[in-house]
């Protein structure tokens, strides 16, 4: 029963840095692009990857 007045004060503590990092996240743009990333892996870039083999 000891334990649970030391496991209430630090789960309020996790969840308050979460809730930290979640509006830092937000504010400094973290998902204002979320279709970019999604749509570049279907994409091959061939040029590159030849200039890369080309140089070695």
């Amino acid at each position: 029963m000891n334990a649970i007045y030391y496991l209430i004060p630090l789960t309020l503590l996790l969840l308050a840095i979460a809730i930290a990092l979640f509006f830092w996240a937000v504010n400094n743009d973290q998902y204002s692009d979320l279709d970019r990333e999604s749509s570049q892996i279907l994409f091959d870039d061939k040029k590159e990857n030849s200039k890369k083999r080309n140089n070695d």
